[in-house]
């Protein structure tokens, strides 16, 4: 699409901006919405309930684990004149991108509008970064030189550890969807990926719900490795509500399938 910026440099796009479209009825008329590209990665498919990941497809676990732009609202929404729109993004800093005009009864191309401005936007995001250098800063007092190392102050593992077990199960549960995606699509990146994110959840558990196990049969693409998977995040949730009945059923059809 032909993306003109009205304020703002395409060369070095900030990572935010108000894109608008000019109503073809009344070029006053104006639709408006927000566009972010995450200054981190941003995958929606981590807060999805078990669920709900057990019935999306592979296409939409994937589409969910990479989210590279955001759109809020996702399409074209009447807003306020240009000048306000100018003056907001001047106090904010925000860049302005004019898409074009649109029929302002046309609902289906009030979103690929912001679809196609979503990608153009994004990619400038992304030549721009290329351009980016890491630049190290030594230590300048005694306050950084005992600093805990980055990787000590992971967000991630953070999180982990304020997760109760039922929480890491739930996370698990996901993830294991996640390797079957990767199993069936022979996509090697994302399957060490995720089996690297399920260690980290696993090393912070009891040894009681066999979670090394569970990532072997998870990283296992057969059948058989699927079913055994299941099996032990069920024996999992089974311990943790303290359901232990069921635990000799569970125990049975494990041994059944090794």
């Amino acid at each position: 699409m032909d993306m003109r910026f009205l304020r703002g440099n395409p060369q070095a796009p900030k990572g935010h901006a108000i894109f608008i479209a000019r109503s073809t009825y009344d070029p006053a008329t104006v639709f408006c919405t927000y566009c972010i590209v995450p200054p981190i990665p941003l995958s929606r498919a981590k807060y999805f309930p078990a669920f709900l990941t057990a019935q999306m497809s592979p296409e939409d676990l994937q589409e969910a684990a990479n989210v590279s732009v955001v759109p809020i609202p996702p399409m074209l929404e009447e807003g306020t004149s240009v000048d306000r729109i100018k003056q907001l993004a001047e106090r904010r800093d925000d860049d302005i991108c004019d898409l074009g005009s649109i029929g302002p009864k046309d609902e289906a191309a009030k979103m690929q509008k912001v679809q196609e401005g979503c990608q153009e936007y994004g990619q400038l995001y992304l030549n721009y970064t290329l351009t980016f250098e890491d630049t190290p800063v030594a230590p300048t007092d005694k306050i950084d030189q005992i600093s805990p190392p980055l990787d000590d102050l992971d967000a991630e593992d953070l999180l982990i550890q304020t997760m109760t077990d039922r929480q890491r199960l739930t996370e698990l549960s996901k993830l294991i969807g996640m390797a079957r995606y990767a199993s069936e699509g022979h996509d090697t990146g994302l399957l060490q990926e995720t089996q690297q994110k399920m260690q980290r959840i696993v090393k912070r558990m009891p040894e009681k719900y066999r979670g090394q196990e569970l990532i072997s049969a998870a990283m296992d693409p057969s059948e058989r490795g699927a079913r055994l998977a299941k099996l032990y995040l069920e024996r999992g949730i089974k311990l943790f509500d303290e359901e232990y009945a069921d635990i000799p059923r569970i125990e049975r059809a494990i041994r059944e399938l090794q």
